[in-house]
């Protein structure tokens, strides 16, 4: 009920104001609205009038494809970005530093004992092939368990589509016409990366122009799953501790040693050092830019201790990062020679980028749907952390163990030859698969805030030839309590890092449109085009709700007129009509009638509303009833 009321009022509403009608609506909009063109429309002539109709037609049509386009502009987030310099003291960052070679040859090689026999003997077939070298002939036998499981074999591509396969032990050859590695210098040097399941005779070789290579690579795979197998405390004490590589520090005018770095353990280095890291104390600033107020180091990298196949570049390896961030060297870190003195002037750029929906960057990683395995670390989330983690991930999921290269999941294994035969041949097929990658990156999100370090390096022999000898001696002697030379040019390196300037560059991003930009956009285009206003859009507004309420109640109005269709009601007949106006309440009761009972009393009709009129007064009344002023004449 309340609902019909309130649809009366404003149909009531309606016919005071537009109209009733869609035609009265929208001839009332034209002659009130402040916007050109519609009141010119029903004011002109015909000629006058369809031609001002499809003006302001047109017109409309170029305000709604200029907005569109404004809008379209806005929800792209398109950025700009800014660059600002500024001066201030900066925190010095955080310095790691770590040996080119991850572990110690002498410490290290009982594991690699019977690995290092293997490759000897391969690498004297391919120098020096005779078809009286097998591997039968050698004291003691070699162990070609891990040659099979993994094998390195030539490979003669004269026939692309059929190229021949040569185990380098293999001794009798399946056919005279086969050739020999003497025989042929075409052959490319290939490492088989093993087959998927043991005992099957589908395999996968990556090829390589280069021996040299393939000997490296198929090193370094064999190596990580023996090295799987060894205690994380045991690898670590395997590595280059830092009494022994660590031989002088300076920071300004302060001294330092190896108790002010934090130890690490990086899988492709080693133990690996953190100058400043800022985990257990506050981050050191720096008081001045300039070489005399950085950092200087003396390190000793031992190369004569290096494994011979693990590891063929010879120096420290080191990287600048932020605070509270894991040094990912392989992909950041630069080489510093030994024998040099290396400088490296360091400039900051700090980037800020904006979050969604302007680019897809995380504040912390808490929003990336990849598991971070470096938290354990107590690090700082960056994009290669989630890179890492994600191909950790899929080669557990796949290949049912970890590689040994990144953090282990709860509760898995690293793979080894032993436990997971086909571990070779699943992580070769993963990493080259191009659908993994993408997947990983399309996780993995950038750092909405990061600090990078722009290195300026330059190098210089040291010691000179002058002064080599008093600095070997003095620092065998603090090193080793020895008057004897125990150190020499191959294994020195000083370095020296410092700020540039105190100047740092700020690349900053911001909305290259705004809402404030939308709406001034919007209102110039239809003010210029239509000469119209916020308050013309209002009067708009207004003429839809009309149009609303009037269809509103012409939907009522045909329920209604539809239900009374399919209910039809008969006229009432005359006698309805009288007996409706007969009030049997007022007719007259005969004398010595008795009441009648409370039965027959409910069983009457209901009194009408209105009482008959009284049919008394209708009567002709006598003459003598009349008064001295009464209108009527006598006859």
């Amino acid at each position: 009920m309340n609902l019909k009321k309130y649809f009366i009022r404003a149909l009531h509403r309606l016919q005071k104001g537009p109209g009733y009608t869609y035609k009265e609506l929208l001839v009332w909009y034209c002659d009130n609205t402040n916007t050109h063109g519609p009141k010119r429309i029903i004011k002109e002539g015909p000629k006058k009038k369809l031609i001002w109709f499809f003006l302001t037609l047109l017109f409309a049509s170029l305000v709604f494809w200029q907005w569109g386009i404004l809008i379209n502009t806005y929800l792209s987030y398109n950025v700009t970005s800014s660059l600002s310099i500024g001066f201030k003291t900066m925190k010095f960052p955080a310095v790691t530093v770590c040996n080119a070679n991850p572990y110690r040859y002498s410490e290290a090689k009982p594991l690699l004992k019977e690995l290092d026999r293997l490759i000897d003997a391969a690498l004297e077939r391919i120098l020096q092939p005779s078809p009286g070298n097998s591997s039968e002939s050698i004291t003691p036998p070699l162990d070609l368990e891990l040659w099979h499981q993994i094998p390195l074999v030539l490979i003669d591509e004269h026939d692309k589509d059929n190229p021949i396969i040569l185990d380098i032990f293999e001794t009798i050859q399946s056919s005279t016409d086969t050739p020999t590695p003497a025989g042929n210098e075409s052959f490319g040097c290939a490492m088989g990366i093993g087959c998927s399941h043991p005992g099957s005779d589908n395999c996968t070789y990556r090829n390589f122009t280069s021996a040299a290579q393939a000997v490296t690579e198929w090193y370094i795979l064999q190596s990580t799953s023996i090295l799987s197998k060894v205690p994380l405390q045991e690898r670590i004490r395997m590595g280059y501790q830092a009494e022994d590589m660590i031989l002088a520090c300076l920071y300004g005018a302060e001294p330092c040693n190896y108790k002010n770095f934090t130890q690490i353990y990086h899988p492709d280095h080693g133990n690996c050092y953190i100058f400043n890291w800022g985990m257990d104390e506050e981050a050191l600033n720096s008081s001045n830019p300039g070489a005399e107020f950085g950092l200087k180091l003396i390190l000793d990298i031992s190369q004569q201790d290096y494994i011979p196949y693990l590891s063929s570049a010879a120096g420290a390896r080191l990287m600048l990062h932020q605070q509270k961030s894991f040094p990912f060297l392989k992909d950041q870190g630069i080489y510093a020679m030994p024998g040099t003195e290396t400088s490296i002037g360091v400039l900051v750029d700090e980037l800020e980028r904006m979050g969604y929906p302007y680019s897809d960057c995380t504040m912390n990683g808490s929003d990336v749907p990849v598991k971070n395995l470096y938290s354990e670390y107590n690090t700082s989330y960056s994009i290669q952390a989630c890179l890492r983690s994600c191909f950790q991930r899929d080669m557990v999921e796949i290949c049912g163990c970890g590689h040994y290269m990144f953090p282990l999941p709860q509760g898995v294994n690293y793979c080894n030859n032993e436990d997971y035969p086909g571990w070779a041949y699943c992580y070769s097929s993963l990493r080259s698969s191009i659908r993994h990658r993408q997947i990983c990156i399309d996780s993995c999100k950038e750092t909405c805030n990061d600090t990078q370090y722009k290195m300026t390096i330059s190098m210089a022999d040291w010691p000179s030839e002058a002064s080599e000898d008093w600095i070997f001696h003095i620092l065998s002697y603090e090193r080793d309590m020895s008057t004897n030379v125990t150190l020499d040019r191959n294994g020195i390196i000083k370095l020296n890092i410092y700020f540039q300037e105190y100047n740092y560059r700020t690349i900053s991003e911001s909305a290259a449109t705004t809402i404030v930009w939308l709406l001034s956009s919007l209102g110039g285009q239809f003010g210029f085009w239509m000469g119209g206003s916020v308050l013309c859009l209002i009067e708009f507004g207004e003429i839809i709700i009309d149009s609303l309420w009037i269809t509103v109640i012409h939907i009522i109005s045909w329920c209604k007129g539809l239900r009374q269709r399919r209910y039809p009601d008969a006229p009432p007949t005359v006698s309805e009509l009288v007996q409706a106006h007969t009030n049997l309440g007022f007719q007259h009761e005969p004398p010595g009638s008795l009441p009648m009972d409370r039965d027959k009393e409910q069983e009457l009709p209901p009194e009408p509303g209105t009482p008959p009129p009284n049919y008394d007064s209708l009567r002709v009344q006598p003459l003598d009833g009349l008064g001295p002023e009464s209108d009527v004449e006598p006859e």
